[in-house]
């Protein structure tokens, strides 16, 4: 039987990384080599909140610059890799929670691409988005994200992109956005939750709201921890737990990544 593919869930940081080479691009770049080639992957971005549930269709999703104050070079940024329509109706199949919408109005925001551009720079993998539903609760989220297991499968690799710790209040931007600097609550939040996720602890985190007041400065709104909501889901008893670019940085936000895989791989 053929080895289903990891589930990943990333810190992606600032955009600048898409034009960075520092420690957390470089261990994006061992990821990419490290993985199986996936058949197409399937990217559940912080930056995407919709009322319902859609995921994109398009034969060739566009690079959407979604953010503002950023130098030239970044917005000159593409990632010309392919959509897969077919795939798009698999998911709307598997995912019977709710209808699953098609989009050709979105395409690849810089959660996605900004990691995706270092992980698989040639992008000649398919790659779809998938939307989150402000209208509904994390239990929600991770119930839906249930039904997308199959398609590990099938060879796609899932990616949630967002942050375990998120909060632009306690920003500290002086050290820059590429090495290791945090507030201390913040380092104690990113072990809190990596424990809660060691031992599968994912109601814990589904209820994050009922969680120490460190973990709720962590997580002001909820829109960059859902992603990792949605990857937990997707965990089976074979799967092994492993950590990468662990690191807080900018003061208070969280690099640290989640590998679910049978094989343990390390990067």
């Amino acid at each position: 039987m053929k080895q289903p593919m990891p589930a990943l869930f990333v810190g992606h940081g600032s955009p600048m990384n898409a034009i960075s080479n520092n420690l957390f691009t470089k261990t994006w770049e061992s990821v990419g080599k490290k993985l199986p080639k996936p058949k197409a992957i399937l990217s559940i971005s912080a930056h995407w909140e919709t009322k319902g549930t859609w995921v994109t269709a398009h034969t060739f999703p566009p690079t959407i610059h979604d953010f503002g104050g950023f130098p030239k070079p970044l917005f000159e940024v593409q990632y010309p890799a392919p959509g897969d329509p077919s795939l798009a109706e698999r998911i709307r199949a598997l995912v019977t929670k709710t209808e699953v919408k098609l989009d050709t109005s979105w395409g690849l925001d810089h959660g996605t691409w900004s990691v995706l551009v270092k992980m698989f720079p040639n992008a000649d993998i398919p790659v779809l988005q998938l939307s989150m539903d402000v209208t509904q609760k994390p239990a929600y989220h991770y119930e839906l994200a249930k039904q997308l297991l199959p398609l590990r499968d099938e060879g796609v690799l899932i990616l949630g992109t967002g942050n375990i710790v998120h909060s632009f209040a306690y920003a500290d931007f002086q050290g820059g956005m590429d090495i290791p600097n945090a507030v201390p609550w913040a380092l104690k939040a990113n072990e809190e939750i990596k424990q809660y996720i060691s031992t599968s602890n994912h109601s814990a985190l589904v209820d994050y709201g009922n969680l120490s007041e460190n973990i709720q400065l962590a997580v002001p709104t909820r829109e960059h921890f859902l992603p990792l909501i949605f990857i937990l889901a997707l965990q089976t008893k074979e799967d092994k737990v492993s950590f990468f670019n662990d690191a807080v940085t900018g003061g208070s936000f969280s690099m640290t990544s989640v590998c679910l895989d049978k094989t343990d791989l390390t990067f």
